[in-house]
């Protein structure tokens, strides 16, 4: 089983941003010291909930300062991207790590209507335009000179450069937020990213997305290779006792999920604009401390990430850093999860 961080750091102050961006860097250095396998990042606009924004950008700060962690989206808002310029930024990063990439791809966000408003783009068109920049990207990176003639793109395009560094290309995976997306993405016979479940919906879904697979006439080596490609994401704080966990987590991770939907709730009184989704599947739903965070001691901790482990997936997407602890704190956190509780997870060869 993989373990990596997923770097989502919160500045609610616009003057901080520096600093929360400087501490990134430092906590991205640091898990790769540790030897996490990836550094994901995120990509959210507008309301500081990920300081650095823009995770080509930050890609590229950590793509010569980072040289065992692959770097991974979780996940680029593809629909808020030109497809051509995102191939190029992509090889180029794919390049420079020497292979270190995992392309995930996902239509944007599916809560904040502010992230399409921002670029001029209607929310509806989100899934329409990731289907087809996807296409776009895969053809650009493994042919020559082609057109595109789509509804929003009409291209024509000489062979791109730089060329992939991974051959054919770099891994591309997609997010499912939502149970009908991970369904699709099974027929397909392609891995996912889950975002934050509790572990009896991580079930669930896992055991469907496996009978879908098989339904889709997939045997079992493809089924394999597919949850070796699948991950799912988790908050996480570790201390050296339950209680320690308990006082410095619980306070950061619900004023996390309070920051998280304060300018969608805002926009939303004073322009009654929304992207209509099932109250289900609002990150606040997901975000009580029973189902939406796992703290404690090493032990505590490693507990929950056995019946993960049980499940036969790829790996955790962790997040350290929540709402407003403290760097120091999530850095303490991460340190004992990666040499307290990933060892007990991690074969030989993973270890190494």
């Amino acid at each position: 089983m993989k373990f990596s961080n997923f770097l989502f750091p919160d500045s609610r102050d616009p003057e901080r941003d520096g600093v929360v961006i400087d501490e990134t860097l430092r906590e991205a250095w640091l898990s790769d010291q540790l030897g996490v396998d990836v550094i994901w990042l995120a990509e959210h606009h507008f309301d500081g909930i990920c300081a650095y924004v823009d995770p080509i950008s930050f890609a590229g700060a950590l793509s010569t300062s980072t040289s065992r962690a692959k770097i991974g989206f979780a996940v680029v808002q593809t629909a808020l991207h030109h497809p051509i310029r995102l191939a190029e930024q992509l090889s180029i990063l794919d390049n420079i790590t020497k292979g270190r990439l995992v392309v995930g791809l996902g239509r944007g966000s599916s809560f904040n209507i502010y992230d399409y408003q921002g670029f001029g783009i209607d929310h509806h068109e989100a899934q329409a335009r990731l289907e087809e920049a996807e296409a776009i990207i895969l053809r650009s990176w493994t042919e020559g000179a082609f057109e595109h003639h789509g509804h929003f793109w009409q291209l024509q395009v000489p062979m791109l450069r730089p060329r992939p560094y991974t051959k054919p290309h770099p891994p591309v995976v997609r997010a499912a937020s939502t149970e009908a997306s991970m369904l699709a993405l099974a027929r397909q016979g392609r891995p996912f990213l889950m975002n934050v479940q509790s572990m009896a919906a991580t079930r669930d879904r896992f055991a469907l997305y496996r009978r879908t697979l098989r339904e889709a006439g997939f045997d079992e080596d493809p089924l394999a290779a597919c949850l070796r490609q699948c991950w799912v994401w988790r908050n996480i704080l570790v201390a050296e006792t339950d209680a320690e966990a308990e006082r410095l987590g619980v306070p950061a991770f619900q004023a996390m999920v309070e920051g998280r939907a304060e300018l969608r709730n805002r926009i939303y009184r004073d322009t009654g604009l929304r992207i209509e989704v099932p109250a289900s599947e609002l990150p606040s739903a997901r975000g009580t401390v029973e189902h939406g965070f796992i703290h404690g001691s090493p032990a505590s901790v490693a507990a929950a990430i056995a019946e993960i482990d049980a499940l036969g997936i790829g790996g955790v997407i962790a997040s350290f850093r929540l709402g407003p602890l403290p760097h120091e704190t999530a850095c303490s956190s991460l340190s004992l999860f990666m040499q307290q509780v990933a060892p007990q997870f991690r074969g030989p060869a993973d270890a190494g």
